[in-house]
């Protein structure tokens, strides 16, 4: 499922990634790669705040429909 779909506060593991080589490629460098747990912390105005490796991220809803868990 897209990580879109997770609720605040639960855990997932990333699947796959998809999309565009050029998304995959920016999703990678912020750290979204196969096998990473991520934190759905918070969603508002259609952007969702994750927690992953001792940080926080926000990203785009549209972005988060392409990162599977």
């Amino acid at each position: 499922m897209p990580l879109s779909m997770i609720k605040a506060g639960e855990l997932g593991k990333i699947k796959r990634i998809g999309g565009r080589e050029d998304t995959r490629r920016f999703l990678e460098n912020l750290g979204f790669v196969t096998g990473a747990v991520v934190t759905v912390i918070s969603e508002m105005g259609g952007n969702i705040i994750v927690s992953m490796k001792d940080s926080r991220i926000a990203i785009g809803k549209d972005m988060a429909n392409k990162i599977i868990v």
